[in-house]
């Protein structure tokens, strides 16, 4: 389908996200496991749940526009969850795996922050303030564990992932 109107233009990223923020929903479970940090696995679970509430704000928006809650594949962000995949398998848990984790969640955050600022700006441009409301309050979640997540890595995880390295450098010297 050719996209040529602001609104189909919404509609179909609308879609994109709504595949992403499921994707995200199945991807965490995963993450939350291996996870060997306390805050990291509570800051992963705190998020898995409010992404359950991204999907249920996106569905809110689907029914007010008078469309069916509807997924796209989201390619992007189905690549970043695979790259996440390949830091889990060949990392050995502990603080190296959980600074990894991190990175890898924080590419997440940002590419919803990308998609959410942009859905936001358009919703406001086709007047749905109320969608603009739901959008603005996602955004906003998604910075904050984008926040959370460097807080995290700055006050312990990158130390201890470094610190980790010198002692197996040592014990291999």
């Amino acid at each position: 389908m050719k996209v040529n109107s602001l609104k189909q233009l919404y509609v179909e990223e609308l879609k994109d996200v709504y595949d992403a923020e499921n994707q995200i929903v199945k991807a965490l479970p995963k993450l939350i496991k291996v996870a060997s940090t306390p805050k990291l696995r509570e800051a992963l679970e705190s998020h898995l749940e409010q992404t359950k509430g991204h999907v249920q704000r996106l569905e809110q928006i689907f029914e007010g526009l008078g469309e069916t809650a509807k997924a796209k594949k989201c390619d992007g962000l189905r690549g970043i969850l695979e790259e996440g995949e390949k830091v889990i398998s060949d990392g050995e848990k502990g603080p190296v795996l959980d600074a990894g984790l991190i990175a890898g969640a924080q590419r997440v955050e940002h590419y919803e922050m990308a998609a959410y600022g942009s859905l936001k700006t358009w919703a406001g441009q086709l007047g749905d303030d109320r969608a603009v409301r739901l959008l603005e309050e996602t955004l906003n979640e998604e910075k904050a564990a984008d926040k959370k997540l460097t807080e995290i890595a700055t006050s312990g995880v990158n130390a201890e992932a470094s610190h980790a390295e010198g002692k197996k450098m040592r014990a291999n010297a």
